[in-house]
């Protein structure tokens, strides 16, 4: 049966996945934490990336897993190309991170929203240390004076 919120349950919700973006960038630089950039490939081109931060499609994600996209997020993810994740990949690299190394998942979109949505479908996964950041990329790139930026992690 689905539940059934309120605004005020969502931002209570919402408060309990999200971190500032100065605390997460903290947390990494203690090795404490691991940013998953969960925008599409296209968007981390167009854009830039975050340096160290490790890309996990949330698009093509809630797909592997069975759920329904908006008309919106197909859109998304129909303007670029398809990135070659598989459930298995997907599970290995959040086990890894997760649980292997123990970090904290820091999940980071565009400016927050999806992200939030990101952090609450790994909770239900059974990832309880997973938070959103708050601002999301346009944050970061606000805080680093518009520098520019590097390749994702383990790009070319």
């Amino acid at each position: 049966m689905p539940l059934t919120t309120t605004p005020a349950t969502e931002a209570a919700t919402e408060a309990r996945v999200e971190i500032s973006l100065g605390n997460a960038l903290e947390l990494c630089e203690l090795g404490l934490a691991t940013l998953v950039d969960i925008r599409q490939a296209f968007e981390i081109e167009l854009k830039g990336a975050i340096p160290d931060a490790v890309h996990i499609p949330l698009f093509e994600v809630k797909l592997l897993l069975g759920h329904v996209l908006s008309e919106d997020e197909q859109d998304i993810l129909d303007a670029g190309t398809p990135t070659e994740i598989d459930v298995q990949g997907f599970f290995s690299m959040i086990n890894q991170l997760h649980n292997e190394r123990d970090h904290i998942v820091l999940c980071v979109c565009n400016s927050g929203r999806r992200s939030i949505y990101a952090a609450q479908l790994l909770r239900s996964l059974g990832y309880p240390k997973a938070l959103s950041v708050a601002g999301g990329f346009q944050a970061w790139k606000k805080l680093q004076g518009a520098t520019p930026t590097t390749a994702p992690a383990g790009a070319p």
